[in-house]
């Protein structure tokens, strides 16, 4: 057994340096930190998310009486609902926990930054994102293009437009090795595969990439924007071939959200997966009233990674999944 840290006492070093410039960016804006439960009684309904669960037994209870407990993929309903009781503008920086497999940029625990901004739309929060990469990083500003533009000059396709049989016939004029698409249906998931193969590897890696305007059937919690129905009011943040955040111009709308939720969870069985609960108190959080505001996670050991010129998370992580 190994019982040393993969990450060297050097990044571990910076890692403190970082989280201490990242709580000092957002006490200069008046942003208040928060700290939300890592466990709760619902969970995200996102096909493509896969969150642990536990059992809870209260003192003197059964073995049989278990509570079903999720530990959370992120603190976003917890932080919304402190916004709907009048927090404020709020930041957090915590554990989340994805059941996925481990690799160069994925560790099944990881720590996340989550922020909100009351009065902000999508455009204001990339604008602070932006912000805060040039602050930690030192780099020059980000650039910006919409999700349809960046697929287009990569894929050769519209995404808003195209069909099924458009992403399945593009697997093919690209040579990806993919014969799994030939009897999948669902058109986000070849979206999705389209453009974490095609498009990432090409966007962010002189400065930093905002891609906005993501189409409405991947709206997640972001709201659908007024102007075009065909796309949702969120984003996502690459540099130097990573992933870094994901943010939204936040659904306020209780009964969207639900409709969302039922709706993600009848694809989840449609794939011979479990529904999930719904989180009922995020919905009463909505129904009482969530401010106009816009969030965004950005994943900090990946920006230690920037920061330290790693190639592999295990490199800023003291302890990954193998060693916990």
């Amino acid at each position: 057994m190994n019982w040393q840290p993969t990450a060297s006492i050097d990044n571990i070093k910076k890692r403190a340096k970082m989280l201490a410039m990242i709580r000092q960016f957002f006490i200069q804006r008046n942003v208040l930190e928060v700290d939300t439960q890592a466990l709760s009684h619902a969970t995200v309904t996102d096909l493509h998310l896969v969150s642990f669960d536990t059992q809870f037994h209260d003192a003197g209870a059964s073995p049989e009486s278990g509570t079903t407990l999720y530990l959370q993929t992120s603190p976003e309903f917890a932080m919304k609902r402190l916004i709907a009781s009048g927090s404020g503008c709020i930041y957090q920086i915590c554990k989340a926990f994805r059941n996925e497999e481990s690799g160069r940029y994925h560790n099944p625990e990881f720590t996340m930054l989550e922020w909100y901004r009351i009065g902000f739309d999508h455009f204001d929060l990339m604008a602070e994102v932006a912000e805060l990469v040039q602050h930690v990083l030192g780099c020059k500003p980000a650039e910006q293009i919409t999700y349809q533009q960046v697929f287009i000059n990569n894929v050769g396709l519209d995404p808003l437009t195209c069909s099924l049989g458009d992403l399945k016939q593009a697997v093919i004029d690209h040579k990806l090795n993919a014969d799994w698409v030939i009897n999948e249906n669902n058109l986000d998931t070849l979206l999705q595969y389209l453009f974490v193969e095609l498009v990432e590897p090409n966007i962010g890696n002189i400065v930093p990439c905002l891609v906005y305007n993501f189409p409405a059937s991947q709206a997640a919690l972001a709201k659908i924007c007024n102007d075009d129905s065909r796309v949702a009011e969120r984003f996502e943040l690459y540099f130097k071939g990573m992933e870094l955040a994901n943010g939204f111009h936040e659904l306020t709308d209780e009964i969207e959200q639900r409709q969302r939720f039922e709706a993600d969870n009848k694809l989840r069985v449609e794939n011979q997966l479990a529904a999930k609960p719904v989180d009922e108190n995020l919905l009463s959080a909505l129904q009482y009233s969530l401010p106009n505001c816009a969030g965004v996670a950005l994943g900090i050991d990946r920006l230690l990674m920037l920061a330290c010129g790693a190639k592999n998370i295990d490199e800023v992580i003291a302890f990954p999944v193998n060693r916990a």
